[in-house]
């Protein structure tokens, strides 16, 4: 059964094409990276999953319901950025209870709901620390909490491990499977590490210049790679990656 459906999504800023015809599903629960490097569109197709921006062409259907021009909070997708956006003046807690405060639905269990999202990312023993006193790994479990609290039928996740150093990014990465086994949040992980996609993927979406060049799995991707822009960007460069950390590690020993 799928969860999200893109239709042919197209984008142009003036001259510039962001997106051509971009299309593909999503299965509940299934977690999906869009990997590229910088200027390839992915960015822009994340703002118009999410409703910040409107597509030029094309149709968004969640669970079968057409949201393409849905306003943000009424599409059931939370977002986390990479910079964690936490309101330094409150806790962890607090953190996530705000947001809960303003539907109806769940305003009079908020405390409940947060205590609850907390415990599932590791963070019960840090609720009553503010944002400052908590390591970069930290924050951003803080900020995941906050939008789980919201159950979101699809999660997006921009580059959040962008700012985090390797311990912190290899903690975080178990995390989120660890929190998408347990939750069954489908989550759209947006990248330009190869490594990430690669640890964290179901299946991953290879753009390059506003178009998809591969939708497969990482197994698949690698073994069969659909072009030479696949092949280079994904397969040699992972490669080299991985050369380089072989290399480190005889150093070492």
């Amino acid at each position: 059964m799928e969860s999200l459906s893109v239709h042919n999504i197209s984008k142009k800023y003036k001259r510039h094409t962001a997106l051509k015809d971009i299309s593909f599903t999503m299965a509940p629960g299934e977690f999906l990276s869009i990997l590229g490097p910088s200027g390839c569109g992915k960015t822009t197709l994340l703002r118009i999953l999410i409703g910040l921006l409107a597509p030029d062409e094309g149709r968004i259907l969640l669970n079968g319901q057409d949201i393409t021009h849905a306003p943000c909070d009424q599409r059931s997708m939370g977002i986390v950025f990479q910079n964690y956006a936490l309101f330094e003046h409150m806790t962890v807690l607090k953190n996530v209870e705000y947001a809960l405060r303003f539907h109806k639905e769940s305003k009079a269990h908020a405390r409940e709901t947060a205590l609850h999202m907390l415990e599932q990312v590791g963070l019960s023993a840090h609720i009553g620390k503010y944002p400052r006193e908590l390591s970069g790994g930290q924050q951003q479990r803080a900020a995941i909490a906050r939008t789980l609290a919201l159950s979101p039928s699809i999660l997006l996740l921009d580059e959040p491990m962008s700012a985090l150093d390797a311990a912190n990014r290899l903690s975080l990465q178990e995390e989120l499977k660890r929190i998408q086994h347990k939750s069954g949040t489908a989550m759209i992980y947006i990248t330009h590490d190869q490594e990430e996609a690669f640890a964290l993927s179901d299946r991953i979406i290879v753009m390059g210049s506003s178009v998809i060049h591969q939708i497969d799995t990482p197994q698949n991707i690698l073994k069969d790679p659909a072009d030479a822009y696949v092949r280079e960007f994904v397969y040699d460069n992972l490669n080299k990656k991985l050369s380089m950390l072989a290399k480190f590690e005889d150093i070492l020993i």
